[in-house]
């Protein structure tokens, strides 16, 4: 009696071990590091010796511009549902140029290169301090992002690395404009240094800050704080850099103190500050009867 051959197998389909590199966030991760670059050829090529300061303020734009970059692709990635490996790998390599290196260097190049006289190994050491702590920082952030199966969670642990940069920048750009031409012989300047080993400490502690995450371009707000919010943004765009010098400083250190109180106050306050929707998907998945 004859049998029937059976048919063969079908192949085994291989994995896709191919990288996921999506086009619009990487672009603008690309924007941050081109930034940054940009930031430390200012720095580098900054006329200090002729009280012009011009160049640093244009690597101080440069810095914040490149905050702008960071803040942005994030979102677009999680908009589109294209986070990945390779983009978060990509975002820390260009955070330590642009939020690592450039303020590090900054504040060397105006402050600590003069400060301590033959013995500018000891500036080196404190602008390192700052770039070792900030690289420790995107290490962990990584591990935990991919223990988290890509999430990251709500919170950072420390205080994140582009904020960091924002302060320091933010600070040294008010600094310069309060006191004009006699900035490199002031002694508000001072301020910078102890600045960057305090927000060394920060980065690398267990200090827990909100993300934000989930604050979008598709994030429905009440009518009072939008309007806020538009106010605040047609105030900027007419008092321009007036306004700026002043906002980023304060923005950058509420978010700073922000951490260290946010354990201790109310979770509805929290819930309004870091628009948190968990609650309400918790009480939409578990509703409850009038009494």
């Amino acid at each position: 009696m004859s049998t029937i051959p059976s048919p063969p197998p079908s192949p085994v389909e291989a994995p896709d071990n191919r990288l996921k590199i999506f086009f619009l966030p990487n672009l603008f991760t690309a924007g941050n590091l081109f930034c940054g670059f940009i930031a430390l050829t200012y720095i580098v090529e900054a006329k200090l010796e002729s009280e012009d300061f011009s160049d640093i303020n244009l690597a101080l734009f440069f810095i914040l511009l490149a905050c702008i970059f960071d803040l942005v692709d994030g979102r677009v990635a999680r908009m589109g549902g294209q986070e990945s490996p390779f983009g978060r790998e990509f975002d820390s390599l260009a955070d330590i140029i642009s939020f690592g290196a450039a303020p590090a260097f900054l504040v060397h190049r105006i402050v600590l290169r003069d400060l301590f006289g033959a013995h500018q190994e000891i500036g080196w050491f404190i602008a390192s301090i700052y770039l070792i702590c900030g690289a420790f920082r995107l290490a962990r952030f990584n591990c935990l992002a991919a223990m988290a199966h890509g999430g990251g969670g709500k919170d950072f642990l420390g205080f994140p690395i582009p904020a960091a940069a924002g302060m320091v920048a933010s600070l040294t750009l008010f600094l310069i404009w309060w006191e004009e031409k006699n900035f490199s012989k002031g002694y508000l300047r001072y301020i910078l240094p102890a600045l960057l080993l305090f927000l060394s400490w920060m980065m690398v502690s267990r200090v827990r800050y909100p993300s934000f995450k989930k604050v979008d371009f598709r994030t429905q707000r009440p009518f009072f704080k939008t309007l806020l919010a538009m106010l605040l943004v047609g105030a900027v765009l007419i008092f321009k850099m007036l306004l700026l010098r002043f906002l980023l400083p304060v923005g950058f250190t509420a978010y700073l103190i922000y951490g260290f109180i946010r354990p201790h106050v109310s979770k509805a306050f929290r819930k309004e500050i870091e628009d948190d929707e968990e609650d309400d998907d918790a009480a939409a998945a578990n509703p409850t009867l009038p009494e």
